[in-house]
């Protein structure tokens, strides 16, 4: 069975695991001050031009966004998300159990623009509501979508005007970075957002999160809630050495591309064959719409998501390739569609 499930099926790219062996025996400090840990963020720094910001290391996404956005808010404070956001759709009400309520925005790309964080705003106006406070985004996002600049600096510079925090979800940053239709970095992220994540565990680490806090009053004591919260490790060292493994060099980024040339490939080859597409995704999610008939087919050899309906006898499916998606896997999918239709 093939899986296109999502981006994490696989192990960890060999060099991470290399890199784990060869620093095994060796004695480190422990809670993130290792060295392995220190140099990782000072690389992720240099990526930023040297941005000032505190960078701490999380095992996994969700434990980063309630971390955060837990830290971040006072109790009567909300977050504002798209209707397809991660914390609001996949996280179990990780967000809602520290006390502070998601206001959904509906959005047909999974992204938000300024007009629609102003209508949450217009619509909570005194103290018998909570308190809009922090927009929430993804990039790239939960349909596969992906900001470009002029986007998120509308969005950032709408932010600051009304004493908003920005902050994004990049647990498939690198996918987003590193698409064709892309125009951000590392440092725009930085720049732009109050906070934000570079996700590991979809590109290519075993797993692990690194967030990234730029806003001078969210950075204080934020040690004590990583704690507080059981996410701060006492083999830190795990999660160090295999950032410093990712950004030493390119191969975070080398990682992301070749998923998304693996997703282009499916895309383009599925358009090939005269299926549409629940929505345009330049990055390494794919959402085609084929019969039921031909998904059911399908599923005897593949694994993925049935993501929506999309008419009385069709549904769309939510195809993800990853670091390690072979080119065969891709061929083989396109030549079983071929047959089935």
């Amino acid at each position: 069975m093939q899986s296109f499930k999502n981006d994490y099926s696989e192990g960890a790219h060999p060099r991470i695991l290399q890199a784990l062996l060869a620093s095994n025996l060796e004695q480190e400090e422990g809670y993130g001050e290792d060295r392995f840990t220190v140099q990782a963020a000072e690389c992720l720094k240099a990526r930023m031009d040297g941005a000032d910001v505190d960078i701490h290391l999380f095992p996994g996404g969700t434990q980063t966004n309630l971390t955060a956005l837990a830290a971040f808010l006072r109790p009567h404070e909300a977050a504002v998300a798209a209707g397809t956001g991660h914390i609001l759709v996949h996280e179990t009400g990780a967000i809602e159990a520290t006390g502070h309520k998601i206001i959904a925005i509906p959005s047909d790309d999974g992204k938000l623009r300024p007009a629609q964080v102003q209508a949450a705003l217009d619509a909570h106006t005194d103290e018998h509501m909570v308190k809009p406070r922090l927009v929430y985004i993804s990039n790239s996002t939960e349909i596969g979508t992906i900001y470009r600049k002029e986007e998120l600096e509308a969005l950032s510079r709408f932010c600051r005007e009304r004493g908003l925090y920005l902050y994004a979800d990049g647990a498939r940053l690198g996918s987003a970075l590193c698409s064709g239709e892309n125009d951000l970095t590392l440092a725009d992220m930085a720049r732009l957002t109050d906070a934000f994540y570079i996700g590991g565990t979809k590109n290519g680490a075993l797993l692990g999160e690194a967030l990234v806090i730029r806003r001078a009053e969210l950075k204080a004591d934020f040690r004590f809630h990583i704690k507080q919260k059981g996410a701060l490790l006492a083999k830190g060292r795990l999660l160090g050495i295999q950032f410093l493994e990712l950004f030493r060099d390119d191969l975070f980024f080398e990682l992301a591309r070749h998923a998304n040339a693996m997703a282009g490939r499916l895309q383009s080859g599925i358009a090939a064959l005269g299926c549409g597409f629940l929505i345009h995704s330049p990055s390494n999610q794919v959402f085609p719409v084929l019969p039921d008939a031909i998904i059911r087919r399908l599923e005897l050899k593949y694994a993925f998501h049935v993501w929506s309906r999309a008419g009385a006898d069709s549904s769309a499916i939510r195809l993800v390739t990853s670091w390690a998606t072979r080119e065969e896997a891709v061929a083989a999918f396109l030549e079983d569609l071929k047959a089935a239709l």
